[in-house]
């Protein structure tokens, strides 16, 4: 299937289907210049397919260490020096083969390589269905997640499904974070049907009609980054789970999917103190635990460090820490949250993991 975003001008197209990475070569044929990055563990999986890619008129191939840990200075300086010394030119174009960090972090490279460059999305797992979406690229920092970065639009995004057939379990349910995400951003019934069809474990790592519920999740992404690309007012709905979802990811290293799921739950008991919503939050925490995301993590915690990491959340104003929070499923509003909100709503999670 073929998508296009709706700008006023600079569309790119969203290819998803089997075998989408063997169009490249129509997106990359006018480039002086084509540098490939891909993930090590990709490149070990599908080495044939890489190869088979990187014929196809690449200057140069490079191997990226796999996860978030690229996603750091340090290799961003190793990695633009290496491409400064091959003397490219604004027809140079950079191609990310990999998850949500190898996008992050090579997007980042092509919006500051010569004050910026093409570059083309191949992602390979199902979280980045939702970050290869809407052109924002990053690094991480010291203080947090993602605190130095651009909005840098791809100039194609092509989803070969066939890389989902190697993801491991981790991977899966890490995806499963955004997949979710959108589903409550969508409305009740998109929830429903996702419950139903993944409802522990076992059911969601066989990925039965996956590729429809991704397609979903895509166009629920399109749909608002066109209105709002610069993340100044509905933008800011994507952010659902990831104020306090960041901050845990950050202090546990556990996958961002799984750090947004809790972060999920953690919003509705925010929800339904400050806005006296009416969220089932048990019955999203025992689904959570269906699914085997860990949540023995939460005991590991304390807040102080945590608010510390919310307080450099980019939604945040001179009123306070923001946060994405559901009224009600479909209907996400961003609020101002009160520390004391913050902390009991803490407290609370906490407690449910120790039932």
């Amino acid at each position: 299937m073929k998508l296009m975003t709706t700008y006023s001008t600079q569309n790119y197209p969203v290819i998803v289907e089997h075998h989408a990475i063997d169009r490249l070569a129509e997106y990359t044929a006018t480039y002086q210049h084509v540098f490939v990055f891909v993930d090590e563990h990709v490149n070990t999986h599908w080495s044939s397919k890489i190869q088979a890619m990187t014929q196809q008129q690449v200057t140069k191939t490079f191997e990226l260490p796999a996860g978030e840990q690229v996603k750091t200075l340090r290799y961003y300086e190793q990695y633009i020096e290496q491409l400064l010394s091959f003397q490219p030119t604004r027809n140079t174009c950079l191609v990310a083969v990999g998850g949500g960090a190898v996008g992050d972090f090579v997007g980042f490279l092509a919006a500051t390589l010569l004050r910026g460059v093409d570059f083309i999305q191949v992602p390979t797992t199902i979280l980045a269905h939702d970050s290869s979406i809407g052109g924002k690229v990053g690094i991480n920092a010291t203080f947090g997640k993602n605190l130095i970065g651009a909005f840098h639009r791809p100039a194609a995004v092509l989803y070969d499904l066939d890389f989902l057939g190697s993801l491991p379990a981790s991977e899966i349910l890490s995806g499963y974070g955004e997949v979710y995400k959108h589903a409550l951003l969508q409305g009740p019934k998109s929830v429903q049907t996702l419950e139903a069809s993944y409802y522990d474990q076992p059911s969601l790592l066989k990925l039965e009609n996956i590729e429809q519920h991704l397609i979903d999740g895509i166009q629920t992404k399109l749909d608002i980054v066109v209105n709002d690309e610069k993340e100044r007012g509905q933008r800011q709905w994507l952010n659902l789970g990831h104020t306090f979802g960041h901050a845990v990811e950050y202090q546990t290293k556990i996958p961002h999917g799984h750090a947004v799921m809790i972060g999920i739950v953690y919003q509705m008991i925010v929800a339904n103190a400050l806005l006296d919503a009416n969220h089932p939050v048990q019955h999203y925490f025992n689904y959570l635990k269906a699914l085997g995301y860990p949540l023995e993590q939460l005991q590991n915690l304390t807040f102080e460090p945590l608010l510390k990491l919310m307080q450099q959340d980019k939604k945040n104003n001179q009123s306070g820490i923001r946060m994405v929070l559901l009224q009600a499923v479909g209907q996400p509003t961003v609020e101002t949250v009160p520390v004391d909100v913050l902390e009991a709503a803490f407290n609370t999670i906490q407690t449910l993991g120790k039932e």
